[in-house]
């Protein structure tokens, strides 16, 4: 998982409420058994004008030119600023692994359903919750700003516009020593690899039969 200490970038304004996991990443992209290539069907009723399936060329595909991550100026945008209630719907962790594979580092929203809020902190996708009023002046702002960017700086729990001014968030301090380190659950478990190792010695040497 990739470390997120502070990051600054592009903001991509999503206006829409309840936005729910299949509209996210559609049903028919959780055949895959791998845990990439999700990207490009990222809101994928809503990106492309067509229907989209497992093994289709995107590439090919015709563009929505009225959904706000086709159009140019929001081109590699890597944080996402939503409306309430976000990731909504049915369980499954592709919905943030479709996020982060399409580019984005962090989502902002006044509210995130719990499921999809674990599962992101999980995987190392920054999700701030900010009062409604707050997220309204940064739809304002990025509306009325060409190339509206954000820093977000995990350490200090800070949001800061281009103008200086900075919002405060909360952030639980144990995803937040892992989303710092790089830490998924498998690699916090393996920085108890040596304890782990002189339980297996010792176990194999009381119970010799089990092995």
């Amino acid at each position: 998982m990739e470390k997120f200490v502070r990051k600054e970038g592009l903001v991509a304004p999503l206006d829409r409420a309840n936005v729910d996991t299949d509209a996210i990443i559609p049903k028919q992209f959780l055949k895959s058994i791998q845990r990439t290539g999700f990207g490009p069907n990222l809101f994928d009723e809503w990106r492309y004008l067509d229907r989209g399936e497992p093994g289709k060329d995107d590439s090919k595909r015709p563009l929505n030119p009225d959904f706000v991550l086709n159009k140019k100026q929001f081109e590699g945008a890597t944080v996402l600023l939503a409306r309430e209630n976000f990731g909504c719907g049915s369980s499954r962790e592709h919905a943030p692994w479709a996020l982060q594979q399409f580019g984005f580092q962090a989502v902002i929203a006044p509210s995130f359903a719990d499921i999809f809020f674990n599962n992101s902190l999980k995987n190392g996708l920054v999700l701030i919750k900010f009062d409604t009023k707050i997220v309204d002046q940064l739809f304002k702002e990025a509306a009325a700003t060409a190339g509206y960017r954000l820093a977000v700086d995990l350490e200090q729990q800070t949001v800061s516009t281009p103008t200086g001014e900075s919002f405060e968030f909360e952030m639980d301090p144990f995803r937040k020593h892992c989303i710092m380190n790089g830490l998924d659950d498998i690699g916090l478990t393996l920085t108890h690899a040596d304890k782990i190792r002189a339980f297996e010695t010792k176990h194999k040497v009381a119970q010799p039969w089990l092995f």
